[in-house]
């Protein structure tokens, strides 16, 4: 390589990215045939969601693809398959979304984890549901409505896995992963900022290079993306430290997470309750509007053993109801008293 008046050798990593660029157009990966699925390997229900959501019609599977630009010589892009096929993993192993839940900051406890397969709609909509699963959920009221408040903003979030998932490098074996930590959730997708982008750039210069141009623009149909790359601005319009990074080739979004403290505030008050009661104290965290049925499904016992349980926790003046069985919320007594109550009362 040429630089100024003398010559010197190119490293692996920037030969690498002189062929990519060289050759960008031809290594799309969306662009390219899916050589072993046809169009029986399509999902009518899937195929007929979007164009509904698209505001286009339906002809039939092979005109409607190839009206939308996913078909080539009659085969089947990659982008088809994954979008809208009945088991796109059979063809794409990647087609995949990992995650997990960690006790703390780091991964060194997992107290749960999930793994689902499956077109990319799915798996944005399974990403999603994880993460509200999984986080804690406030209310406010307006009139005389109660409005889940999940402790980061869904739209932020949602925005970085549809990100995730409309920009990663599908060459790449990995899958998307998720992992909630106690303090954040991080999104994680394999492949590193597209066309010699760095995090300034995207964050300063709001820059945007799509990798996946074809995915990109299915996306944008059903409004899931916009054309001018607002992704990043959107996520920082919402929630303004959310941070970005780059770490061996894996592009990672993450959210701070607001109810950090009151999982502290559970923590010190479950001092010597048995274990049931532990995990009601950690479902009303989360969830302040979870119901004694959902409580009983997720801790594996009757909805009677939740009443005795819940009995017990109200007589030590830890938990406490506010409102009817359909419109009311759960309440942790004493999270508006100062640090050194809340432990007295973990003691009581």
């Amino acid at each position: 390589m040429r630089v100024g008046d003398e010559d010197r050798q190119i490293s692996a990593k920037e030969l690498e990215r002189l062929i990519l660029d060289k050759n960008r157009d031809k290594l799309r990966w969306d662009k390219e045939i899916c050589k072993k699925a046809n169009i029986n390997d399509i999902s009518i229900e899937r195929l007929t969601w979007f164009l509904e959501q698209a505001g286009k019609n339906y002809h039939s599977i092979e005109g409607s693809l190839d009206k939308l630009g996913l078909l080539r010589n009659g085969k089947l892009l990659n982008a088809a398959v994954i979008l809208f096929g009945k088991k796109p993993q059979e063809f794409f192993p990647n087609a995949k979304l990992r995650c997990a839940t960690f006790a703390t900051i780091t991964t060194s406890l997992i107290v749960d984890r999930q793994e689902f397969e499956g077109n990319l709609f799915y798996l944005i909509e399974k990403a999603e549901e994880y993460i509200l699963k999984n986080i804690h959920i406030g209310m406010r009221l307006e009139g005389l409505r109660r409005i889940d408040v999940p402790e980061i903003d869904r739209d932020a979030f949602r925005e970085a896995i549809i990100n995730a998932f409309c920009h990663r490098n599908y060459y790449e074996y990995d899958s998307v992963n998720i992992a909630v930590f106690k303090d954040r959730v991080e999104i994680r997708s394999p492949g590193s900022l597209y066309g010699g982008l760095t995090i300034n750039e995207i964050k300063v210069k709001m820059v945007s290079r799509r990798r996946n141009e074809v995915l990109a623009e299915m996306f944008h149909e059903v409004h899931f993306v916009e054309r001018w790359g607002r992704g990043i601005s959107l996520i920082l319009e919402k929630e303004p430290t959310a941070d970005f990074d780059v770490v061996a080739e894996i592009f990672t979004t993450s959210f701070k997470r607001k109810g950090a403290d009151k999982g502290g505030l559970v923590e010190r008050l479950v001092e010597g309750l048995a274990e049931t009661q532990k995990k009601i104290l950690e479902l009303a965290t989360k969830n302040q509007r979870v119901s004694k049925r959902e409580m009983a499904e997720r801790i594996g016992i009757s909805t009677t053993a939740i009443d005795k349980n819940i009995a017990s926790l109200k007589k030590k003046g830890i938990l406490k109801r506010i409102g009817g069985a359909k419109g009311g919320h759960w309440e942790i007594i004493g999270e508006n008293q100062s640090p050194d109550d809340k432990i007295q009362l973990s003691r009581r």
